[in-house]
């Protein structure tokens, strides 16, 4: 019979993960346990993909708040601190800004507006338009923000960040003042001492505060890059993809899993016979239309994967072989030509048109996000997903 099913992928369930145990056991267990359950055969090229929170977990990859604190302290001594571009989110910056307000004694907290870097809104673009307020060129302080556009709380969390964030670093006994820019230089009027806690632009952050005068400049992933006073820490990434673990601790993203990937595809190959490619997987990479949220508050999709994981797709698109290569065909004739056509493509097919549509991205992004949004967030209780068929095509 003819195959009709493409892509597969599967939530599995396994143990809850905590600090010391064996995570590449865990892990080809779960798998093992789950193909014979479930009745599928594990193959040559199917994937496993692993939450890095439970990598993170097994790890015991986490730390204090006052261990944060230590680090701001060692860094920016007694000044001011320019604290600038953060996500608004508890999980994600909550714990760190505590932190980090701990180790000052005074903050200057400037948030981008009218978004943070992730799409999470402080205000619409509309009122921004209705104020006659240019987000680009405008610098406004705590009291202007609220006179042009009042309370805002977030539509999802029903948080008012700013407040939020302010009432964090009081608490925690520093002096804070809110600005609200998007230019870096902005900050240098305030204080000469930054930690840009941007993700994906914070090496261009860095080096334009360092171009106009910053004196210590630092960065998130410059934050318990290395263990302080025993704590977890991540060479490099620092604070960045960490979240939070209790009231006055994080879990850190995950270090050194290259050695975790390679060892599950090695023991599952010696189990099963067959190369599974493996790979850890964080926030995936894709854009709510919504909420306008973009999901990846990782600094990756993924720190760690398998050598047959590298690279993009080389995919060409099966509707524009229809309309126009074969747009005289139908039936098992146009079938076999399409058919054809993939069997004999092109190794690299940059700039053909037949594949005009299909996804310049990287494997590891793509196949990250699937497994993200086949895990979830919440409690679905599957931190390994298992997917096969990824990369089989029409011919297969």
């Amino acid at each position: 019979m003819e195959r009709v099913v493409g892509t597969v992928t599967r939530g599995l369930r396994c143990p809850i993960v905590n600090e010391g145990d064996r995570i590449e056991e865990i892990v080809m267990e779960s798998v093992l346990a789950a193909s014979e359950s479930e009745g599928f055969q594990i193959l040559d090229k199917d994937i496993v993909a692993i939450t890095e929170s439970i990598v993170a977990r097994a790890q015991g990859n986490y730390a204090t708040t006052d261990q944060i604190a230590q680090d701001i302290q060692t860094k920016f001594g007694q000044e001011t601190i320019g604290v600038i571009f953060p996500i608004l989110s508890r999980n994600r910056f909550g714990n760190c800004l505590r932190g980090i307000a701990k180790g000052a004694k005074k903050i200057v907290l400037m948030l981008s507006y009218p978004a943070d870097e992730v799409g999470n809104h402080l205000v619409d673009l509309d009122m921004l338009d209705e104020k006659g307020v240019n987000p680009w060129t405008d610098v406004l302080t705590e009291e202007e923000f609220r006179n042009h556009f009042g309370y805002k709380k977030h539509a999802f969390t029903g948080i008012d960040y700013i407040e939020f964030y302010k009432s964090l670093i009081e608490e925690a006994g520093a002096e804070c003042e809110i600005i609200f820019s998007n230019n870096p230089r902005t900050i240098l009027d305030y204080t000469k001492n930054v930690l840009t806690c941007d993700i994906h632009t914070r090496n261009r952050t860095k080096k334009i505060l360092k171009a106009n005068g910053g004196e210590k400049i630092y960065s998130l992933d410059n934050v318990l890059a290395e263990s302080i006073d025993g704590s977890g820490y991540n060479e490099e990434f620092g604070l960045l993809g960490s979240n939070t673990a209790t009231e006055d601790s994080i879990k850190l993203f995950p270090r050194n899993c290259q050695p975790v990937v390679d060892q599950i595809q090695h023991m599952l190959k010696e189990k099963t016979g067959k190369n599974v490619e493996v790979m850890v997987y964080g926030d995936g990479a894709f854009k709510d239309p919504v909420g306008m949220i973009w999901e990846l508050a990782d600094p990756v999709v993924s720190p760690a994967y398998t050598s047959g994981l590298e690279g993009t797709p080389s995919e060409v698109k099966l509707k524009y072989l229809a309309d126009n290569n074969f747009a005289d065909l139908r039936g098992e004739e146009l079938k076999q030509a399409i058919s054809s056509f993939i069997d004999n493509k092109d190794v690299d097919l940059v700039g053909s048109n037949e594949t005009l549509g299909t996804t310049p991205r990287q494997l590891t992004d793509l196949i990250g996000s699937l497994a993200d949004l086949t895990s979830g967030s919440g409690d679905k209780g599957t931190p390994i997903v298992f997917i096969q068929g990824y990369f089989d095509n029409y011919t297969n």
